[in-house]
């Protein structure tokens, strides 16, 4: 499990099929990559993926992406040189920073815009409003002043907002150190965004549609029970 606290970014070196699979190569900070082993999870870009062939020399690790994972991330758009964030798994009994993240994702959004709130023209004090459409299945999990997981960050919903064309956008606040330790300046509108909503949320639609349905009063049931 994640909170979605960015640990770090990196860096895509390769990317090459092998046997049915699609094989990363990822650069990383020394600091995080020594507390990772081979077989470890390790969430990129919001994907949970295992820690293969780790190269301690070069500071780098390996991961392969099924074909699920490529057809419903949006590592299938990464390249060579891609900027990529990463997290490890939070051990347990430590704080949660974030919000509850499984590295599971929902769907790819797209990026709107991402503008600074106000033009002070110092990237290192300016908060950004992100502004992300979301694929119409995840927007019924999504809340105003809820969490959502964007590209592996976990994000407080500020706004909801639905388009003529009833695409459903978010947008979240994004505070300097965010957009600095984060591969969100990295990318341009238009770009593709794995999508996770709050499993709590999902958790609760379908107990509360299993007791709607155990319920439910229907004529057939009426008549069944002699009323």
């Amino acid at each position: 499990m994640f909170t979605g606290l960015i640990e770090a970014t990196g860096k895509i070196l390769s990317i090459h099929p092998t046997g049915g699979a699609t094989r990363l190569r990822v650069a990383g900070p020394a600091a995080l990559l020594q507390r990772l082993h081979t077989g470890d999870s390790i969430a990129v870009s919001g994907v949970c993926l295992t820690a293969l062939d780790l190269d301690a020399k070069a500071n780098s690790f390996g991961a392969d992406l099924a074909a699920a994972t490529l057809t419903r991330t949006s590592l299938a758009h990464l390249h060579v040189g891609s900027i990529i964030n990463l997290e490890l798994p939070t051990p347990a009994g430590t704080p949660l920073g974030g919000h509850i993240v499984q590295g599971h994702v929902d769907g790819v959004g797209h990026l709107q815009s991402l503008e600074p709130v106000a033009s002070s023209g110092d990237a290192t004090t300016t908060d950004w409003w992100l502004r992300v459409s979301i694929p119409a299945h995840c927007a019924r999990y999504v809340v105003d002043k809820g969490s959502i997981t964007i590209e592996g960050i976990s994000l407080t919903v500020a706004q909801l907002t639905t388009t003529q064309t009833d695409e459903t956008i978010v947008t979240v606040n994004i505070i300097p150190h965010t957009y600095a330790a984060t591969n969100l300046h990295t990318l341009a509108p238009g770009s593709p965004l794995n999508i996770e909503v709050d499993v709590l949320a999902k958790y609760a639609e379908r107990l509360a549609a299993e007791k709607a349905s155990q319920s439910a009063l229907t004529l057939e049931s009426l008549i069944a029970n002699g009323y």
